[in-house]
């Protein structure tokens, strides 16, 4: 089973567009998939049009072991994957003692069974939610908007998954970055993407997800984009990341 963190501490990179469409597509390949949302915002949630309420089993009742993760999964019928919700319950969690036990969500996970790929989706930050997320991973992939900032921020970042995988995870690794909102026409994003090339090589992957409405307006529609708009410019090139995900498995 391949669990991959999808993490960025930059909010705004498509992070979360990339776990949904990820989770979808890989479906698509016949891939069994469950989708965790880690994030307190809930965005994966919501852009899946998924509601939590008071009674609803959600990320936060796995982690302080009140529930186990088959029942918190909630079946996404239009895109045969599974999500595991999460609201802003989930932000009282990160400054808590049952969070800062980083190997919290990797108890969860690794007596799972039926999965061949786990996404998470981190929040944007590196947090203590970020480190349980990284303890459980097997695999990183890094969505990066094509711009001068995301280089610094990427720095960072491959630090902390360093350290991480150092001190609890000997076994995690970086398996892709992926630059999103990616507009050819331009000079800043063609210079980002050269030396995205020349310092990680093959770590980042061919394809390049553009910027695309349709894309954009997915998430209000509570649709992944392979569902909303499969011919959609973003939909084919989420279908093309998912055929490269596979392969470096």
């Amino acid at each position: 089973m391949r669990v991959i963190a999808v993490i960025n501490q930059k909010g705004g990179v498509g992070k979360t567009t990339t776990c949904i469409s990820l989770a979808a597509e890989l479906a698509r390949l016949k891939k069994r998939v469950l989708l965790i949302d880690l994030d307190p915002q809930g965005n994966t949630t919501s852009g899946l049009g998924v509601q939590l309420d008071e009674q609803s089993v959600g990320v936060d009742d796995v982690l302080l072991g009140d529930k186990t993760i088959a029942e918190a999964s909630i079946r996404i019928d239009e895109s045969k994957f599974d999500l595991v919700a999460a609201d802003s319950a989930l932000a009282g969690l990160d400054g808590t003692g049952v969070a800062s036990k980083h190997a919290m969500l990797l108890n969860t996970i690794k007596s799972l069974d039926g999965y061949d790929m786990v996404l998470i989706d981190c929040p944007p930050s590196l947090g203590l939610l970020s480190i349980n997320a990284l303890t459980a991973a097997n695999e990183v992939i890094i969505p990066l908007q094509a711009e001068y900032y995301a280089l610094e921020g990427l720095s960072q970042l491959v630090g902390v998954v360093d350290r991480v995988k150092q001190s609890t995870n000997p076994s995690l690794r970086v398996s892709g970055l992926v630059l999103t909102m990616f507009d050819k026409r331009t000079t800043l994003a063609n210079d980002v993407a050269a030396q995205l090339d020349q310092h990680f090589g093959e770590l980042v992957f061919e394809t390049r997800i553009p910027r695309n409405v349709r894309l954009a307006e997915a998430p209000s529609h509570g649709l992944p984009i392979a569902v909303f708009d499969k011919w959609s410019k973003g939909a084919r090139a989420y279908k093309s990341l998912a055929k490269e995900v596979v392969a470096r498995g």
